[in-house]
């Protein structure tokens, strides 16, 4: 035998002495089971060994001593157990090693010690454990290096200049030790880096203006240091960087305003520092961040009036601060606010429960400006829908490549699992069966691909959607339930305004389903059915997204539904079956590749354009129906063309909104270019939308 896989079942016990006889193996995979006791011995004889995985389980004692006798392994995986001891030393001059991953164990030893210069390293993880010592000079002649993660160890002392020869490094995760000194400026040579995780330690300093070399660089976490000084307005030359966080440091002086210019930034944490001065307007121009932080800092003056137009805002916390004047009129980050999140500040006002209201404005919006208001809420919102289901779908790429650590929530044995929510699932199942009378048809909202969605009010009050599966986790296509369930709460945790949230699943004897937030309106492919709810669904209302998977709530604000569900779901199903049930919205491409990608995305997301304005789905026809309405030049009553395609329910719209349609139909035509490298990213998209609504 040269290649044994038990991993993803529900083994348990001990390694049996006789697999010492299996010298032949290259390849061995325990991962994800229930195994513990020690790593008897004789494993030593598997000196052919190429890949090895034990991840997942609870061994403990030490890890295997003649791991690379033989000088051939490229991959091993002992994670999330309970080793202890050092490193052995056959590892530490393993030189074939390509990806080497120990997070969540008690292995100890000196840094420096335990590990040498690895040609063909690619991947190392060793977070969670007991290290000591400094970082190792040697990191640096790791050539082919792309992910260092050292967090939540002992290390002591300063980053070390030469880990910049690590040119090809993309993550480096050194939180939560104890390291000193500054951050090296010779850093700025990593210009491949995207994350870059210093939080929670002692550095000093400021920060380097180097970092502006770092242009691949999403997000800076710099947190919970002692950095003093300016915040360096360099940080304005990184067009990627979606997540900033300096707080609990002592940075001084103002916030620079050319943080304005980080239009990809979707968080932004200055909180705990010594800031003072105006917040700058430019903030405003942040139109994809979600989350800011501001409190604890010593800012004043009133906050700009540029935040109104901050639509993708949710979370905001401006606390102990001297801020003074109207809260921001935005749609959701301060008209959801809690008192303790503005609190202790000058004199704001507002419609938040302990803020004192503010004194009536004579002055009123004209009818022009509010119109281009709601169209550029509109707009926007779908903007950043978009970029969100992008940034999602990079997101569990990225989970599917690290791997989640399991909880141990998830470990329970019964026929009543709900281990999802924090209490007990029999409880849940039995509120879920009556408040649903036991899933009777009145109380039945929708019929998905995977099951029937009912509507169920709990005895808490809270009112939820519950989707039934037509098929249980006994079934053959359903997976293992302890990846089933590991998956589940993947999806659990992913937070987005405009994603459903998926409060858990629940497996039971009798049925399956899974609990979601409700959203009060339904598809947009029910209300384009029915012709009174189309006609009340007008042109500025109108969001050209999925017609089946897009649930719009009372504002018509609209929410993707089923994220993440599909694959899980059906787990054996190709690309190919699982698109089935997105007949009509396939790229062209995809016949002959049978790959989804982004640029599959974007054709999908042409067409989905084209159906809200249409009405329907375009069909065959999308892509000259798409021409024919982009050709025409002018908007007014007598265009028949584009009069004859657009949705005939609703009456034929007038400038402006006639001419941010046309843009719209535009940008539509691009997404359904035959060629798939000659359509734009989703990201160009974003931009021309937002461009289009501000001509």
């Amino acid at each position: 035998m040269t290649q044994l896989d038990l991993g993803e079942n529900i083994l348990s016990g001990t390694i049996p002495f006789s697999i010492g006889n299996l010298t032949e193996l290259s390849v061995l995979s325990l991962l994800s089971n229930e195994f513990s006791g020690e790593i008897p011995i004789e494993m030593n004889k598997l000196t052919k060994l190429e890949i090895l995985q034990l991840a997942h389980n609870s061994f403990h004692g030490q890890l295997p001593h003649n791991i690379c006798a033989s000088g051939n392994l490229v991959r091993f995986s002992a994670s999330n157990n309970y080793f202890t001891g050092v490193v052995p030393s056959s590892l530490k001059n393993c030189s074939s090693l390509v990806r080497l991953r120990l997070v969540g164990n008690q292995i100890a030893g000196n840094m420096t010690e335990s590990f040498g210069v690895y040609p063909n390293l690619d991947y190392i993880d060793l977070s969670e454990n007991n290290f000591h010592g400094h970082l190792s000079s040697k990191w640096g002649k790791c050539s082919n290096m792309t992910s260092l993660k050292i967090s939540n160890n002992n290390l002591s002392g300063h980053i070390p200049t030469e880990l910049s020869e690590a040119t090809k490094l993309q993550e480096l995760d050194l939180s939560s030790n104890h390291l000193t000194g500054v951050i090296p400026k010779e850093l700025g040579k990593m210009t491949l880096l995207i994350n870059l995780l210093l939080s929670n330690n002692n550095f000093s300093g400021n920060v380097p203006i180097q970092i502006s070399s770092l242009r691949e660089l999403e997000t800076l976490d710099l947190s919970r240091n002692n950095f003093s000084g300016l915040i360096i307005k360099e940080l304005s030359m990184l067009p990627k960087l979606s997540n900033l966080s300096m707080a609990e440091n002592r940075f001084n002086g103002t916030i620079p305003v050319d943080l304005g210019q980080l239009k990809s930034l979707r968080y932004l944490d200055l909180g705990e520092n010594l800031l003072d001065g105006t917040i700058p307007s430019s903030l405003g121009q942040l139109m994809m961040l979600e989350i800011l932080n501001l409190s604890h800092n010593n800012l004043s003056g009133v906050i700009p009036s540029s935040f109104d137009g901050m639509l993708s805002l949710t979370s905001v916390d401006i606390s102990y601060n001297q801020l003074e004047g109207p809260l921001p009129n935005t749609p959701f980050g301060f008209k959801n606010a809690t008192f303790d999140e503005l609190r202790d500040n000058k004199g704001l006002c507002g419609n938040v429960t302990g803020i004192e209201h503010c004194l009536a404005s004579s002055s009123g919006d004209s009818p022009h400006h509010h119109h281009k208001h709601v169209v550029l809420i509109l707009v926007l919102t779908l903007a950043f829908i978009t970029a969100a289901i992008l940034a999602l779908w990079i997101s569990c790429r990225l989970y599917q490549n690290k791997g989640p650590k399991e909880s141990h929530a998830t470990e329970t044995r019964t026929h009543n699992l709900f281990a999802i929510w924090s209490y007990d699932g029999k409880m849940v199942y039995e509120d879920i069966i009556e408040a649903t009378q036991d899933f009777d048809d009145k109380h039945l909202i929708g019929v998905g691909g995977f099951g029937s969605i009912y509507k169920a009010e709990l005895s808490t009050g809270q009112v939820v959607a519950v989707k039934k599966l037509h098929s249980t986790p006994n079934d053959e296509e359903m997976p293992n339930l302890k990846t089933f369930h590991r998956e589940i709460q993947v999806l659990t945790e992913i937070r987005h305004r405009n994603i459903v949230k998926l409060y858990g699943f629940c497996s039971h004897s009798r049925c399956c389903f899974l609990v979601y937030e409700i959203i009060e309106m339904g598809s947009i492919n029910k209300i384009l059915g029915n012709d009174e709810e189309a006609v009340q669904f007008d042109w500025n209302r109108r969001r050209y997204i999925s017609a089946k998977n897009i649930l719009l709530d009372l504002e018509y604000e609209a929410h993707v539904s089923d994220f993440g569900t599909s694959k899980i779901l059906n787990p054996n199903s190709s690309n190919s079956t699982s698109f089935a049930g997105t007949f009509g919205y396939a790229a062209p491409e995809f016949a002959y590749t049978m790959e989804v990608n982004e640029k599959c995305d974007v054709y999908s997301f042409g067409i989905l354009a084209l159906e809200i304005l249409l009405g329907k789905h375009p069909g065959d026809v999308a892509s000259s129906s798409c021409m024919t309405m982009t050709h025409a030049s002018t908007l007014d009553d007598n265009n028949s063309l584009l009069k004859d395609k657009l949705d005939l329910r609703l009456p034929f719209p007038t400038n402006p909104v006639a001419g941010e349609l046309i843009q719209i139909v535009k940008i539509a035509s691009a997404c359904l270019t035959e060629s798939p490298c000659s359509r734009p990213t989703m990201e160009q998209v974003v931009k021309e939308l937002v461009v289009a609504n501000m001509e």
